[in-house]
């Protein structure tokens, strides 16, 4: 476990199973507590899986201002023009090496460009990715054809839940440094470029506010989110983070339901202001 720096001038959130809530709700607590960090001066950032339009409106309900990370940090945007900072999407001839594997197995899989997720049919994984990301996916016949010469941001196959663990590895043992393979949601399996991650991405987000990254406290609840806490200078994980996740962060703290984001705030941010700590 690392000490806690003298001081956090950036947090950097996730947030399915962090900051939202199963039912995809910000309790009234996370929003107070975030409130207090701008008053504070303490400058906060999402990093999440989720396509920037699944993003902003969270953004927006947080208030936050500057750039998010987006695509695990394969697409960062600037909340306020919507401009990319930054853009680095997975080779195309790797993403339909994806689409292949899950094809011969039967899998669902989604591709996604402009800020768009393709799928070839509608099913109930395309419906349970709907759902969470409150976006709709577009339809093609044919996902060879729509990425015969684009690459794709990420992809993403959507399994069962109980079967994502053997997925997950068996793609990492496919692609190799050609990719990164990560799961956030328990059904979701994202491929990415490689050396693209949330803990890579918070470095780039520091250094465009000016911000050691010294100074940075990340949160997160799951494997993607391992490197978001490895990356930043202390890694606080959710009570309901899988061991792996747990065993690289410095602290733990409640689960979403119970406001672990307040609690992580009121451990190790605000006391460092020189605030009371409230019970």
């Amino acid at each position: 476990m690392r000490p806690l720096p003298p001081r956090i001038d950036l947090v950097a959130l996730d947030l399915d199973g962090t900051v939202v809530s199963p039912d995809l709700q910000v309790s009234p607590g996370v929003l107070a507590t975030l409130a207090r960090a701008r008053r504070s001066g303490v400058a906060t950032t999402i990093v999440t899986g989720r396509m920037y339009r699944a993003a902003l409106p969270f953004a927006q309900l947080l208030q936050l201002e500057g750039p998010i990370i987006c695509y695990q940090g394969a697409g960062i945007f600037d909340t306020a023009t919507g401009a990319i900072l930054r853009h680095t999407p997975l080779a195309g001839a790797i993403a339909l090496e994806v689409v292949a594997y899950a094809k011969a197995r039967g899998l669902h899989v989604q591709l996604y460009a402009d800020d768009t997720f393709f799928v070839e049919k509608i099913s109930e994984f395309s419906a349970l990715y709907a759902y969470v990301s409150g976006i709709h996916p577009e339809l093609v016949p044919s996902l060879e054809l729509r990425f015969a010469h684009e690459d794709s941001t990420k992809v993403v196959l959507v399994v069962d839940a109980k079967n994502a663990a053997q997925v997950s590895d068996e793609l990492t043992s496919l692609l190799g440094p050609r990719a990164y393979v990560t799961r956030s949601n328990p059904e979701f399996v994202e491929v990415l470029a490689p050396g693209i991650d949330k803990g890579e991405a918070l470095q780039f987000v520091a250094r465009h506010l000016g911000i050691a990254l010294g100074a940075t406290m990340g949160v997160g609840d799951s494997w993607n989110d391992i490197p978001l806490l490895q990356g930043a200078a202390f890694g606080v994980a959710m009570g309901s983070a899988p061991p792996a996740a747990r065993a690289s962060a410095d602290a733990v703290v409640a689960d979403v339901v119970h406001d672990g984001v307040c609690e992580a705030f009121e451990r190790f941010v605000f006391p460092q202001l020189g605030e009371t700590v409230r019970g």
